[in-house]
């Protein structure tokens, strides 16, 4: 999927990770990675993580790390976990609209010739 789409929806993908366990940024770019948002710039993750943070949204703390230097872990906050659950709402609706989408896309795909478009 292009870039631009994924970008958009770092905020829900960050909250819902953190939600699933606090963790520190380059754990929560690996479990990104797993969700098919791969392609993102480590720089961008960690503005959105700061931008979550000074909204009010998530709470870091520095933790000792056995095999480096400390590491900020991320947590989420009650106004996190509401604007998560805003968000997860929000996603539902528009899951409905792409399926609907998608499902008369493959109603018409088999009807329509792809010579047509050329």
């Amino acid at each position: 999927m292009p870039g631009s789409e994924i970008r958009s929806l770092l905020h829900p993908f960050l909250l819902l990770l953190i939600c699933e366990r606090p963790a520190h940024g380059y754990d929560l770019i690996e479990r990104l990675s797993l969700l098919g948002a791969d392609d993102m710039e480590p720089g961008q993750i960690y503005r959105v993580l700061r931008a979550l943070e000074r909204e009010g949204l998530l709470a870091s703390t520095w933790v000792a790390s056995a095999t480096g230097p400390a590491r900020r872990r991320y947590e989420l906050t009650a106004t996190g976990m509401a604007a998560l659950e805003t968000w997860m709402a929000r996603l539902t609706q528009l899951s409905n609209v792409v399926e609907s989408c998608l499902t008369r896309w493959r109603r018409i795909t088999p009807a329509v010739p792809t010579a047509q478009y050329t």
